[in-house]
Order: structure tokens, then sequence, then C-alpha cells
């Protein structure tokens, strides 16, 4: 690691900007530090999640995630920078393959909801989500590794299935959509 902080108040930002690990400032309203933000407020929604009651191998993926996602956000911070690989995006993939073998098909819409850990798995799922179109709103107009975009893309997926597993280990149904009757103008 690079430069350890050992103060955290510096007052270098109290002008609007922050610093990037290449030196370079840049305003904090940037697509680039947005990216960071979701990226790194996803990995404390899985950390909320971590809080609770989890099978052993749930808990043991997501704290990786958690690393992961520290590496992605260093990835994000220095322009140029690669830090997600394909074999981070092949974990993925094996862990959704793994969880999903043991769930039921999907027949109607899940709403995000259940058991407790299901429901914080759900936040984390939109946190990954959005974080994947900050970075894809990065892309846009900077160079962004297709990695990066493709393990947001996978992160999410793995969190809707680790939802559906968390409410099956908790004996609680996931919450199915329902066509409801629209709600009488009259009043």
């Amino acid at each position: 690691m690079g430069n350890r902080l050992t103060k955290i108040t510096t007052r270098t930002g109290d002008d609007g900007t922050t610093g990037l690990g290449d030196g370079t400032r840049t305003k904090k309203s940037a697509p680039r530090i947005a990216a960071m933000g979701d990226i790194d407020e996803l990995a404390s929604a899985l950390g909320l999640l971590l809080t609770e009651p989890l099978p052993d191998a749930a808990r043991k993926t997501l704290i990786r995630i958690q690393n992961d996602l520290f590496d992605l956000g260093g990835e994000v911070c220095i322009p140029g920078h690669s830090a997600v690989t394909n074999a981070h995006v092949m974990f993925l993939d094996d862990e959704i393959n793994a969880l999903n073998s043991s769930l039921q098909p999907l027949k109607e819409f899940i709403l995000p909801g259940g058991s407790r850990a299901a429901s914080c798995c759900h936040i984390a799922r939109t946190v990954a989500r959005r974080a994947e179109r900050a970075l894809v709103g990065l892309a846009q107009t900077e160079s962004v590794s297709p990695l990066a975009l493709q393990y947001l893309n996978r992160l999410s997926d793995f969190l809707f299935i680790l939802a559906r597993t968390l409410n099956r280990h908790a004996g609680v149904a996931d919450v199915c959509w329902q066509r409801l009757p629209s709600p009488s103008n009259a009043h």
C-alpha cells in the first residue's frame, strides 16, 4: 500500500476538491468521485448485511466481495489502473451458479423483502446497480475497465440470488409481486 493516512482531517478538501490516487485533484462532484462513493456505499451496505446471522459460506463470500470492492475503488481512484481481473468475475459466476442450483426456478417477480438479512441484501443489490450506473456514466467520458463493469453487473445478480437463498435459510418465503386492483379514484 502506498501512503497510509496518519491524519484524517487534512482540510485539503475544504475547497470542494479531493485527491485521486495518482496525486491529481478533482471536483468532488466529478463522475469518478460519484462512482467511488457508490462503490464505498456498496461495501458499507455489505458491512450492514454482515451484522446479520448468515450461513458461514455466505459470510465468507461477502467478506471477500468487500475486499474486492476496496480493490475496485482503488482502481477507480487511480485513472488507468486495473485491479479487477477476469478471476474476480469468474468467482462471482461460480457463486451465482452454486446458489442458483439450489433454488426453485422463478415463476413470479420477486419484491425486496422477506427476512431482515434478505432485505439488507436487496438494499446492497440496489446500491450495486447504482454503482454500476455510475461507472457506466464515467465510461462515457473516461476509460473504465470492462471487467469492472462486468464485476458490478454480476455482483447485483449474485446479491439477488443470495437474498433468495437467505430467505430460504431463514424459512421465510420470497415476497412475490401481485397484480392488485387499481385504487378507486373516488374519494
